[in-house]
């Protein structure tokens, strides 16, 4: 069955509340929605991207109750969605019972998420709680774009919200907030410095750290056809088989070229410079690295794991 497109929200609610599976757009990149506590829906999903069945999922509530609806809150939960929800901030906390299986990757845990705009509005029409995964194939760089959505799962998914492009263009951050050390699993928009704010003894994960109870975070993701090298500029190989992503203007010579203004731009426009190249044929991409503690340790990570072969 040929996937809708549309741009009506209200579409959106009633395919999911069919059970269906459904792309929309949430603040950071495009989701692939189904319920979360239809087994089949949410088996869809996992077909549609070819994804792993012992990732597990992030859902979408539209609001703090509607969390405890899926989850035991735990004080460091509550102060995070306080202080961040609606927003990018993804926190894992005990998981209540109902929901399909796969959802949690048999983890006794769900991350969990309010997200804004027009994810919220969805979620907001369902009444349920919806998963929303990146509406990729699994390894794919995330779409920023319906269109990216289009070209992942074109004839593999029920419909796809034509909403603008994403703004901020990486995933959530997800924190485990399940005990009272808060423990960021996953870096994005909203970083530690900020987490630290409201829950002062957070802290990064060491390696290897329980990292499964994070979505987008055990398989290689966030990855282009082409290969991937993270370098400095003045460590530089323009050729025209190759792309150049960064904040600094490259050398003369690349195939395609994708200068941004500045971090938070570089975070926004990484995916779709990726599906850019895949695009030409390029088998090269140069990423500019980048070092620091805000949106810096989210585009490290997302660099990183895109070059990881």
């Amino acid at each position: 069955m040929p996937t809708l497109l549309t741009r009506d929200p209200s579409d959106a609610v009633a395919v999911l509340e069919g059970g269906g599976t459904c792309a929309f757009p949430t603040e950071t990149v495009y989701g692939l929605g189904a319920l979360a506590r239809d087994a089949e829906a949410v088996e869809a999903v996992f077909q549609a991207k070819g994804r792993p069945g012992d990732n597990p999922l992030i859902v979408h509530v539209a609001d703090l109750e509607a969390v405890e609806g899926v989850a035991t809150m735990t004080e460091m939960g509550r102060r995070l969605l306080e202080a961040f929800a609606p927003g990018p901030l993804t926190v894992v906390l005990p998981a209540r019972s109902g929901l399909a299986p796969t959802v949690t990757a048999g983890l006794d845990t769900v991350a969990v998420r309010v997200p804004s705009g027009i994810a919220l509005e969805i979620v907001r029409g369902v009444g349920a709680p919806v998963v929303a995964p990146s509406a990729n194939r699994s390894g794919r760089p995330s779409p920023t774009t319906w269109q990216a959505v289009l070209e992942d799962l074109d004839g593999r998914i029920d419909a796809i919200m034509q909403g603008p492009p994403t703004a901020i263009g990486i995933e959530s951050t997800v924190v485990d907030a399940s005990s009272r050390t808060p423990v960021v699993l996953r870096p994005g928009s909203v970083t530690l410095a900020q987490i630290r704010d409201v829950c002062p003894d957070a802290r990064n994960a060491d390696h290897g750290d329980g990292t499964i109870r994070s979505p987008g975070t055990r398989h290689r993701h966030y990855a282009p056809r082409a290969t991937v090298t993270v370098v400095d500029l003045e460590d530089a190989q323009p050729g025209s088989d190759a792309a150049w992503i960064g904040v600094s203007e490259p050398p003369d010579g690349y195939g395609l070229a994708t200068v941004c203004a500045d971090l938070e731009d570089y975070a926004r426009r990484l995916y779709d410079a990726f599906r850019r190249a895949d695009a030409h044929e390029l088998t090269r991409i140069e990423v500019e690295r980048v070092e620091g503690d805000g949106i810096e340790a989210a585009l490290s990570d997302r660099l990183r794991r895109a070059a990881a072969r």
